[in-house]
Formats: C-alpha cells, structure tokens, sequence
C-alpha cells in the first residue's frame, strides 16, 4: 500500500504551530499498532521526521538519512491544527507518534498531546530513549514505549543511551522499555541495562523485515526471554502486511 500523508490542511501555518511529518496512515486504510503493550490495538500513526541517531539497521531511513532520500520529498510541515482535525475523523481511539526521533519535536507536541486528549484519543510515543519528555508531555492518557538501541543495532552506545533520559522515563510511570533483540548476546546486555537504570517493564521484540527472519530470531530469543520474566512482542505489521508503508 502507498503511504497515505496527512492533509495539509494549514500550509501556512507558523513554525511554532506546525510538526515535520514524515507520513500519517490508518484512516483510509486501518491498521494496529503492531509492537510492545498494545500490539493488536487498532491504531493511528502520526510519523515525524528527523532523527538523532544513525542507526545502520534502522528500518524507517527515509526520517533521516539524507544520502539516500530527499527530505522535501518525504516529509512536510504539517499544522497541529490539521493533524488533530485528520486524527478525529476516525473512531479509532489510540493515536501512535512515532518516527524517526519524535521527542526532538517535542515543544510543538504539547499542543498536538492536548488537542488529540480533548478529542478523546490515547497515545503512544515511539522514542529512543535519549531525550527525556518534558513534563506537559507526562500526562493522563499518554505512553511512552521507549527502544534504547543496543550498539548490535548498528549505533554507538555512547550516543543511544542516556543514562539521565532513561531515569526520566522510569520517573514517570508511564513507560515500557522495548527492545529490538537478534541474538542470545543481545538479551544479556538489555539485562544489564536494565538493571543498572532500573527498566521495568521489558519488552523484547525480535529483529527482522520478513515474517521468515521473524519467526527464526522469536526462536533464538523465546527461551531467554520467558527465564527473566520479561514480555515478548512480536512485529505484527510486518506478518500482517509485509512491513509495507502505510501499513
């Protein structure tokens, strides 16, 4: 399925009243959330664009990496305004932000945060972990699943964790810790993140693009993950609907 963008309802909206969006989907053709504590859950997603990490085995490049797309193509500055009006012309109650890096944005997802609750919709963030949320933002009617990247996932962990913006999030009572996971190695390093920050609860998602690569890695991992007691998330979207756009 092509990639359904919002509406740009505002397009002259002011800087400080608008978001760099990367696509929204879920609307015309409906779909869930496909990961963490409300995998199954049928869902909107808002997708911001831009990104501060790098990650080699990102799967949602077209957010940040310039070398290989064209940022006037694939994202637009949408207003706050619109995105509330698209996400309540459907009855779909949970509302996925996700990106890219969402809480790079943050200072202008106040007012999404709040017109989005107004209008009677729960949402979810999608975040790293590095940029601890500002205390609008912790509110009544929101998650954070927050996916610290494990330096297997192609980034440097001296730039993926932050010790400070995880203890953030553990503060707020409003966070699941998700992480992408391939191998045995990787399950004893989110041991022992979590416990040096204290995560709770952990979620373990297996890496992979294909339901083929899915299936294998849940194998690796399933064992492993049931002896510490931690929850285990499959990628729904990808069995589903072949990890397309829009999807």
């Amino acid at each position: 399925m092509t990639t359904t963008k919002p509406l740009n309802l505002e397009p002259e909206a002011a800087e400080g009243e608008s978001l760099i969006v990367a696509e929204c989907f879920g609307t015309e053709v409906p779909t869930f959330q496909g990961e963490g504590p409300s995998c199954g859950h049928p869902a909107l997603f808002i997708r911001l664009s831009r990104c501060n990490l790098t990650c080699t085995r990102c799967d949602t490049k077209y957010t940040w990496d310039w070398s290989r797309f064209d940022p006037h193509e694939e994202s637009t500055r949408q207003s706050v305004a619109g995105l509330v009006a698209w996400a309540s012309s459907s009855p779909v109650e949970l509302v996925v932000i996700t990106g890219g890096e969402p809480l790079i944005q943050q200072a202008r997802l106040v007012p999404l945060v709040r017109g989005l609750i107004t209008a009677g919709k729960r949402i979810e963030f999608e975040t790293n972990g590095t940029i601890a949320p500002t205390p609008e933002l912790v509110a009544d009617g929101v998650r954070f699943n927050v996916s610290p990247k494990l330096a297997s996932f192609g980034v440097k962990e001296t730039k993926s964790i932050v010790p400070a913006a995880l203890e953030a999030f553990v503060a707020s009572g409003r966070a699941a810790f998700k992480f992408v996971a391939s191998t045995v190695d990787d399950l004893d390093r989110i041991a022992e993140l979590a416990d040096a920050h204290r995560l709770a609860p952990v979620w373990v998602m297996p890496e992979g693009t294909t339901p083929e690569v899915i299936t294998a890695t849940t194998r690796v991992l399933a064992d492993g993950v049931a002896a510490r007691h931690w929850h285990f998330t499959i990628r729904l979207h990808v069995l589903a609907f072949a990890d397309a756009r829009g999807r």
